[in-house]
């Protein structure tokens, strides 16, 4: 598979887009951001209702969050600053899903005020709502399967019986039962227990899994559930030799399920809905960057001008980025390198042992699959900045979606004056 044709951009495009945006920047495609979003909404046609909540914690930036509600997507946050960017764009009731674990109080009170749909962590969660905003008119738990539910090898959420999310099967009858006696009417279920799944078959064992709890729910606890939420963790292929789910072969499946177990055995109706992220954007965000330095000693490095700061998956897990050296897809890839930040930590790595065309200072070079869990998990450890972030238009124009910081931006919370020194004799 030619990585390469992916880019949306080339080159010469690239060089007028450094001349105008210093490098290091995230650029996101808007194009393939729109296709794929409709892609998704096409393939669950048939469910009545369906709807992603885009995880805002991939790619929170408003540009990016304003697109894909514009092709249908609602949002799904976890944090006060998640729900505020969601209203701020104009996103209020059931638009939002409200997923947050160990929850502060604030938080609570604000996803109340906004009518989201708040999904309990915890069945101890409920009078902690109840005292500090509310008990809500529609209500969802999220269920944690234990050892019932084995994920895949490299799943960054874990085995789900480590996971501190959710409540256990029994615990969810109870749950509902108290929210029925509190009066709550609507109800909705959820789960969230992979990540980066690239087998299709997953989210259906994942639908197979909820369908069949809902009926049981339904029954012990008296009540009609309206939605399930299966959750995200539709992955994108990162390395060259896996190929993209096939988003069809998915939701046949799911539709498969939900007609055995919820159309045959005459539950009401439910909408399905999820929560993909890393999926919604990943494959069209790209971290660009400059080579600036080579050294050679034990082993070949290329220094480039972003760092760990700016993406760090590579450095945290390990992970795989396909890179692309600008303008030298046709060159052979005859030189092995470590790809590297300037962070003072030896995991500031974009690859290790790479096989890439022969790099030059100055080269560019584009980091793939950047679109999702990239600058949203920037920091500025050693004093690093965080890059600026560029949508590249339907049309072909670039516009600048959030600008780098700068040093003011690093000092803004300090207090210089309170921190001065005095000199004493």
């Amino acid at each position: 598979m030619n990585r390469h044709s992916d880019l949306p951009f080339d080159l010469k495009a690239a060089t007028r887009i450094r001349e105008r945006y210093p490098t290091p920047f995230h650029i996101y495609d808007e194009r393939g951001i729109r296709e794929n979003a409709r892609r998704l909404k096409k393939a669950f046609s048939w469910s009545k209702g369906f709807r992603n909540h885009f995880a805002v914690k991939a790619c929170p930036n408003p540009y990016i969050v304003r697109i894909l509600r514009e092709e249908g997507n609602g949002t799904d946050c976890s944090s006060l600053p998640e729900l505020l960017l969601s209203e701020r764009i104009g996103m209020s009731g059931e638009e939002i899903m409200f997923t947050s674990n160990e929850t502060p109080a604030n938080e609570y009170k604000k996803a109340f005020e906004l009518g989201a749909v708040i999904n309990l962590d915890d069945i101890t969660h409920i009078p902690f709502l109840e005292k500090n905003a509310g008990i809500p008119e529609i209500i969802c738990f999220r269920y944690n399967p234990g050892p019932n539910r084995q994920t895949a090898e490299g799943n960054v959420i874990g085995k789900p019986e480590e996971a501190k999310y959710g409540l256990t099967r029994e615990q969810l009858i109870e749950a509902y039962s108290t929210m029925k006696a509190k009066g709550v009417k609507r109800f909705g279920l959820h789960t969230m227990i992979a990540s980066n799944e690239l087998s299709p078959e997953a989210p259906v064992i994942t639908a197979k899994m909820l369908f069949g709890l809902v009926a049981e729910i339904s029954e012990k606890a008296g009540i009609d559930f309206e939605f399930v939420n299966l959750g995200g963790g539709i992955g994108i292929p990162y390395r060259p030799e896996q190929s993209a789910v096939n988003l069809e072969l998915v939701s046949e499946g799911i539709k498969s399920a939900y007609e055995e177990k919820i159309e045959k055995e005459g539950l009401p109706p439910l909408r399905i809905l999820m929560e993909n992220g890393r999926m919604m954007t990943g494959p069209y965000g790209y971290l660009v960057t400059t080579a600036i330095h080579e050294k050679h000693i034990y082993k070949e490095y290329v220094g480039v001008d972003a760092c760990m700061a700016n993406l760090m998956r590579p450095g945290m897990y390990g992970a795989y980025h396909f890179i692309s050296v600008l303008g030298k897809k046709n060159s052979p890839e005859d030189c092995m390198y470590d790809i590297v930040g300037s962070l003072c930590e030896n995991n500031d790595k974009f690859a290790i042992d790479r096989r890439l065309p022969r790099i030059e200072r100055g080269d560019m070079l584009a980091i793939h699959n950047a679109g999702a869990h990239g600058y949203a998990m920037g920091f500025n450890y050693n004093g690093k900045l965080r890059s600026a972030e560029l949508l590249l238009r339907e049309d072909g124009e670039v516009e600048m979606i959030r600008r780098a910081e700068t040093p003011n931006d690093y000092f803004s919370t300090f207090d210089f004056d309170g921190a001065s020194i005095k000199m004493h004799d």
